[in-house]
């Protein structure tokens, strides 16, 4: 069940979501315990997000309060979304929207690992992507381009042709010397991303072309959902998804505490 602020959502409240997509959020997955890794990075993002977007501050014992209430009687692994979005927005005065609310939705969430995924590179840049805001068009084109062509989902590049992000997650590569690369572009700085560079002060940002991308020893991609999952093609250019770096990372993923509601 969704929940608005304390109560069921209904049609109503929903309209103007669908209509404006004008909103932010973040995903957060939840721990057969109840707990979830990185919660306060989660919450540091909707506050940041919710300053941009709307102006206002978001509590941060009013979104714990909600999610708890929206895992009641739930059990086992899930996938929390909670959307920030004002149900009194309308395309004529987005200035208006001013007193955004809380949406709360539950989804079962996929064993970890997930297995190899293929990406084909594809000319995108996300409107302000530093905010994981709710307009999903363009990627979901983009990742749509790439499943026609035989691909999981698509890898952004920029107009400088630089390799940035993809359609809902980071990338990191491994570089021929064991050193992990994040690409050095605009992208939504990722929490699962966040937590694994806080272990490594090693690891190094720096800006990759699909080229340079296509000559690395490895690849992965890297969210709440999917932790750290192994790509195995990028274009036509396979990608080893057996690296034992890779079992490093994800098991370095998988040691961080989950936090408490």
């Amino acid at each position: 069940m969704a929940t608005l602020s304390d109560h069921p959502v209904t049609t109503d409240d929903l309209m103007p979501l669908a209509l404006t997509s004008y909103g932010h959020f973040t995903s957060m997955r939840v721990d057969e315990e109840g707990r979830i890794r990185g919660l306060s990075l989660h919450l540091e993002r909707l506050n940041r997000d919710s300053r941009e977007v709307f102006g206002t501050a978001v509590d941060p014992d009013r979104v714990r309060a909600q999610v708890a209430a929206a895992l009641t009687d739930r059990t086992g692994r899930c996938i929390v979304r909670i959307t920030h979005y004002d149900p009194a927005v309308n395309l004529g005065r987005p200035a208006d929207a001013t007193k955004p609310e809380l949406l709360v939705t539950v989804r079962p969430a996929g064993q970890l690992p997930p297995p190899p995924l293929t990406a084909m590179t594809v000319p995108y840049e996300r409107d302000l992507p530093q905010v994981k805001h709710c307009g999903l068009f363009g990627l979901l084109h983009a990742r749509r381009t790439a499943q026609l062509a035989g691909f999981d989902d698509a890898l952004f590049t920029g107009r400088d042709g630089l390799i940035s992000e993809g359609g809902t997650w980071n990338i990191g590569f491994i570089d021929t010397d064991g050193t992990v690369v994040w690409p050095q572009a605009p992208v939504l700085p990722g929490v699962t991303m966040a937590l694994l560079q806080e272990q490594h002060a090693d690891w190094k940002t720096a800006p990759v072309t699909v080229e340079q991308a296509k000559g690395m020893a490895a690849a992965f991609a890297t969210n709440t959902s999917i932790g750290v999952r192994a790509l195995s093609a990028i274009d036509d250019q396979p990608m080893p998804a057996d690296h034992p770096l890779l079992a490093e990372l994800r098991d370095a993923y998988l040691a961080v505490p989950g936090e408490e509601l």
